[in-house]
């Protein structure tokens, strides 16, 4: 089992298409054991969430109940949208409530975001930092984890160093302020990186290059989750030799042309199989733990969540701060 700090905010990325939601879902479920609150936070959009557990649309800024695990505890949902939460931040810095939202029927709030990309990443991180902050103030509302379902792994780097995105636009200011407070918590020991990866040639470059690309940042990964990973009964030697074609089928009730076919077939699985074994050693040597989850062939619903979620708890330390 990989032994790890305990963590407040987990962060989630990975290549589209590798489960990354799945995986943030399911890791919250699996933080949420004997009645903890833990949130789970998306910014990219897709209401993938909400989609993922079968519940009304997560849009509007609000948080809500999602699921009650079997463990004990409860996940909330959030879908952070950056014109949301600049006229949350206009509110709160400058008292623009209503101005700020009359901006926002005239464009100006997108058309801000849109020339500053910047200043989209540094409002929507702001959302999870005022989440994960609300434990040290002790409010009620507080959460006992957060887990964000973050961009993927070639924009991960430059989403969460809102530090460098903001350098370009100011020097001073309660923007500043917020981008060096939010730096101070992605920094710190009780935040996480997770990169969730497939065993195939492009998520596994792309998690190398993650993984390069967030070393400067300080920003720690904590783990590179390799996700649908179907096991073989097979040694290397067995495979080596299946994929070379040197493995003979004698079938009962198949003729030998049959067994010629299905013995070509189970090579070119064999063949693919020892990629993915080989692909798993280019991760191994990135010198972070790897965690594995089975490829689930019946498809994706609350209870596979639950079980991807167990076999994170198996795998991993998962305590909230």
């Amino acid at each position: 089992m990989t032994r790890a700090p305990r963590h407040t905010l987990h962060i989630v990325s990975g290549k589209g298409g590798t489960g990354k939601t799945t995986i943030a879902a399911a890791l919250a479920c699996a933080l949420a054991t004997r009645g903890r609150r833990v949130l789970l936070c998306e910014v990219e959009g897709r209401n993938g969430i909400a989609e993922l557990f079968e519940v009304p649309d997560l849009t509007g800024g609000q948080e809500r109940r999602i699921s009650r695990t079997p463990a004990g505890g409860n996940v909330f949902g959030l879908a952070i949208d950056a014109e949301d939460a600049l006229l949350e931040y206009l509110d709160t810095f400058y008292h623009l409530g209503l101005a700020g939202k009359a901006l926002d029927r005239f464009g100006a709030v997108d058309f801000a975001t849109s020339i500053a990309p910047g200043l989209r990443d540094v409002l929507l991180t702001g959302k999870v930092y005022e989440a994960v902050r609300r434990g040290v103030k002790g409010r009620p509302d507080a959460y006992d984890a957060v887990v964000l379902d973050a961009p993927p792994t070639g924009r991960i780097a430059q989403f969460l160093n809102v530090h460098e995105a903001v350098s370009g636009l100011a020097k001073m200011g309660p923007i500043r302020n917020q981008a060096d407070s939010i730096m101070r918590v992605l920094r710190s020991s009780t935040t996480v990186v997770h990169l969730v990866t497939l065993l195939e040639d492009m998520p596994v470059t792309e998690t190398e290059e993650a993984v390069a690309a967030l070393a400067p940042t300080q920003i720690r990964v904590g783990t590179v989750i390799e996700n649908m990973v179907t096991p073989s009964p097979l040694d290397h030697d067995q495979l080596a030799a299946a994929a070379a074609g040197g493995l003979k089928m004698a079938v009962p009730g198949l003729t030998t042309k049959q067994n010629t076919a299905l013995a070509q077939e189970f090579a070119v699985e064999a063949s693919r199989t020892q990629q993915h074994h080989q692909r798993h050693d280019r991760l191994a040597e990135l010198s972070v733990p790897l965690v594995q989850i089975a490829l689930d062939p019946a498809g994706i619903d609350e209870g596979a969540i639950f079980a991807i979620g167990d076999q994170l708890t198996d795998q991993l330390t998962l305590e909230a701060a």
